[in-house]
């Protein structure tokens, strides 16, 4: 364990935590093996892709969202469905279009008749009363079916006819967006991109795994997959994931490195200064920490690691910066800009801040 001074994560609501009985309580020693488990049998459908594979777990494992862009056909879809079947958790799919609506999402109330012969309203759940949502190419549905997202992924509960309902727990919302072909989108505005835990990047496979993708799927046989955690499990594995103590020193380097992606900030590096109109916020801070600390029980270590911050950061940052129109005209990414923070900011040594 480090001996250095543990202070509470910036933004984290105890109360909020989960109530795990001691039944399904988890050991640091099992939250690895099992998460290690869920990778392996997520491996024998999904082909290579595993920096993806591993950052949608570590959302899982910290019950955040995550936002995946790529292009069609790189098996996102099927990765939450095996998912869904390896945690033994409840799985739909929205396919958001143009003319989706609000009700579509949430659901609605509708009007039926009981025993009696009498009218009354009932409300039908509509398919984010799961705990994993796929939202396909989202950023395809007009700004006003799309918030209808927000209240599910921030409060896990939504609220229709002046009800609120809560959402099952676990909760995860996947939601894909494809970055080539724009025509008839409606890109996400900054405050709902700021709901999402970590944004990953699908990569086109390489040549040898695109042959095994080939051959797996045209030979007509599909590969099963073992339950190897359940809902109760899981949850215990997410309280624990709250619970990691996180050393002050790490919580500072989380805070220079949010910090340094705002250009009025002394510690910005000049790409920065250059290229983002407005930094990340203060939700980035507390996805870094979360995610530092899922990712340190993910390697069976009970704390948490500078190395582990930045390990982190591209994920829970590249979707939090607003670019100016000179980044895309010089060919510059938001990878490329929290590159340029990490080079920056150093990793801190024992007790001390990373330096500016």
């Amino acid at each position: 364990m480090s001996d250095h001074t543990e202070v509470a994560d910036p933004g984290f609501d105890e109360n909020s935590a989960y109530a795990t009985p001691a039944a399904y309580a988890v050991s640091p020693e099992e939250y690895a093996t099992i998460a290690q488990a869920i990778e392996d049998e997520i491996g024998k459908v999904i082909v290579g892709q595993k920096p993806l594979v591993r950052t949608v777990i570590l959302a899982l494992l910290c019950e955040g969202h995550v936002l995946l862009e790529g292009v069609p056909g790189l098996g996102k879809t099927q990765l939450l469905k095996t998912l869904s079947d390896v945690v033994d958790l409840d799985f739909s799919r929205v396919q958001f279009t143009p003319d989706l609506m609000p009700a579509d999402i949430v659901g609605t109330q509708v009007l039926e008749e009981d025993e009696t012969g009498r009218r009354v309203f009932e409300y039908k759940e509509g398919p984010v009363f799961a705990s994993l949502v796929l939202a396909d190419e989202v950023n395809r549905a007009t700004p006003k079916t799309q918030s209808a997202l927000l209240e599910a992924m921030q409060e896990r509960s939504v609220t229709v006819a002046g009800a609120t309902r809560p959402l099952p727990r676990p909760f995860l919302v996947m939601a894909t967006q494809n970055p080539l072909e724009m025509e008839g989108t409606y890109p996400l505005p900054e405050a709902q991109l700021d709901r999402f835990l970590l944004k990953a990047l699908v990569e086109f496979p390489p040549a040898e795994e695109l042959h095994e993708i080939v051959n797996r799927t045209t030979a007509g046989v599909s590969v099963p997959v073992n339950k190897v955690t359940d809902g109760p499990t899981l949850s215990a594995m997410i309280a624990l994931t709250q619970q990691v103590p996180t050393p002050a020193d790490v919580v500072r380097h989380a805070v220079d490195l949010v910090v340094a992606t705002h250009p009025d900030q002394e510690s910005a590096p000049a790409p920065i200064r250059r290229y983002v109109r407005f930094g990340a916020s203060p939700r980035a801070a507390q996805a870094i920490v979360l995610a530092a600390k899922a990712t340190a029980l993910r390697a069976g270590r009970p704390n948490v690691s500078a190395g582990d911050v930045r390990a982190v950061a591209p994920a829970a940052l590249r979707h939090r910066l607003v670019l100016g129109y000179e980044a895309p005209a010089d060919d510059v990414t938001a990878d490329d800009l929290v590159h340029a923070i990490l080079d920056r900011i150093g990793e801190p040594s024992v007790g001390m801040r990373g330096a500016p």
